[in-house]
């Protein structure tokens, strides 16, 4: 039997920042509906949910400013020291509306996913 597991690496250097299983997984917010109402791009009440432009993942060794302490910072590459999101203890709003708390937030745009096949015989 095989088993398929998502690899995200970062885009510049090709260096594995996440696995599919440290991916914090949220419900949609409510898109549009959920920004304060000067920041609203529409007036239309039916607003169809946006898709979330980042993945949340759980805190982990390669990300320096999480273990200094800091509460809140940019999140760079170990290898290239490209920035690849930012993380807040507090928390961060997603593109899809919804609150994440804690938050450490990687842009799918600074990331390429891939997905990887592991054999019974490899494990």
């Amino acid at each position: 039997m095989e088993e398929a597991s998502i690899v995200y690496r970062c885009r510049k250097c090709r260096q594995i920042v996440a696995t599919d299983s440290s991916v914090q997984r949220h419900d949609p917010g409510s898109g549009e509906q959920a920004f304060f109402s000067w920041k609203k791009r529409s007036n239309n009440d039916d607003a169809k949910p946006r898709e979330c432009s980042s993945i949340f993942v759980e805190p982990m060794q390669w990300m320096n400013g999480v273990q200094d302490g800091s509460v809140e910072g940019k999140l760079l590459c170990n290898v290239c020291q490209a920035r690849l999101g930012s993380f807040n203890w507090s928390g961060l709003q997603c593109s899809c509306g919804a609150w994440v708390n804690p938050a450490f937030q990687l842009h799918k745009n600074r990331l390429d996913a891939t997905t990887l096949v592991v054999s019974d015989r490899e494990k």
